[in-house]
């Protein structure tokens, strides 16, 4: 019942907000795309989202042990938590998710989330320079190649082996972090395969969204898209990430010859919809708790201790 509540009074909040006239031209921005389209592009977001919960039982797969629901249900509710908490402060929840769901070690999940942000972004920066307006083939070779190759040379320099136990207490607690980034980068089967179906997805039904409310292009509308999804690894947010978000979208789409103005509008109105988009599902998971697999709860096997 109190989280019925709770529930309930933010969506009051928000429809508060939303009858204040200076609302109604980002609500212009929704005109153009009809209720299919919408429907089409909440599916797929979904579908990002069980592709995130597959690349983390491919990770976790041992801790797991098959239970895709509850895992589906720590993305949900780690996604409203990002995109609502301010300064990245939503990440936390996904490391003691994983500890009270599936006994995870802290560290080890904290480790895990580190390489997946590592993945996203890599991947994110060639898809960026792949499609990005303007940019010379050499220099899209020249990034790509050199996104790729240290994506693939890090985890190597993790699993190097290093005496780094043996060099003062600072360094050595470096060392023991190492070896958890080790473990993280390893354990992963299809790690990449995941992070790329998601990205691809997710990029593309933002620019679809992004062009028609700008009635423009998805060519046109996609450097918005990756601006926005850059502002992301600003160390400063906003709460929900509101400001940063549509600046960087802004600033990206001048370079395809959108008006500022038009820009921060556009970009508000996809903000809200991917905003709306996690609240309610990581509501929906949350109502449905999921059975903990912590010492405390007898009927389950107690957590498993890190390996290093």
């Amino acid at each position: 019942m109190k989280k019925i509540i709770s529930i309930v009074a933010t969506l009051a909040l928000l429809a508060w907000l939303a009858s204040d006239s200076r609302w109604r031209t980002v609500g212009d921005a929704f005109d153009r795309i009809t209720p299919g389209m919408l429907a089409v592009a909440t599916i797929a977001f979904f579908v990002t989202y069980v592709l995130r919960t597959l690349r983390v039982c491919d990770e976790f797969r041992d801790d797991v042990r098959g239970r895709f629901g509850a895992c589906l249900r720590v993305i949900l509710i780690h996604n409203a938590m990002i995109n609502v908490v301010p300064f990245r402060g939503g990440e936390t929840a996904f490391p003691l998710l994983l500890r009270q769901v599936f006994g995870v070690p802290i560290v080890r999940a904290s480790a895990s989330l580190l390489w997946f942000r590592l993945q996203d972004a890599f991947v994110v920066g060639v898809l960026a320079l792949a499609v990005w307006p303007g940019l010379h083939l050499a220099v899209r070779v020249a990034g790509v190649a050199a996104l790729i190759t240290v994506a693939w040379y890090l985890p190597r320099w993790a699993r190097a082996p290093h005496d780094w136990a043996g060099r003062g207490k600072i360094v050595a607690k470096l060392g023991l972090l190492r070896d958890i980034f080790t473990e993280a980068t390893g354990r992963s089967r299809y790690g990449w395969w995941w992070t790329i179906a998601n990205w691809s997805l997710k990029l593309a039904v933002q620019g679809w969204l992004l062009a028609l409310m700008l009635g423009t292009s998805f060519t046109t509308a996609f450097p918005g898209v990756v601006g926005a999804e850059g502002a992301a690894i600003l160390p400063v947010q906003g709460v929900a990430g509101f400001g940063t978000y549509e600046a960087a979208a802004a600033a990206a789409l001048l370079t395809s010859g959108i008006t500022m103005k038009s820009g921060l509008q556009a970009a508000l109105a996809l903000h809200l919809f991917i905003l709306c988009s996690a609240v309610a599902t990581g509501a929906i998971a949350w109502l449905f708790p999921s059975t903990s697999t912590l010492p405390e709860n007898p009927a389950v096997r107690p957590a498993r201790k890190p390996s290093l």
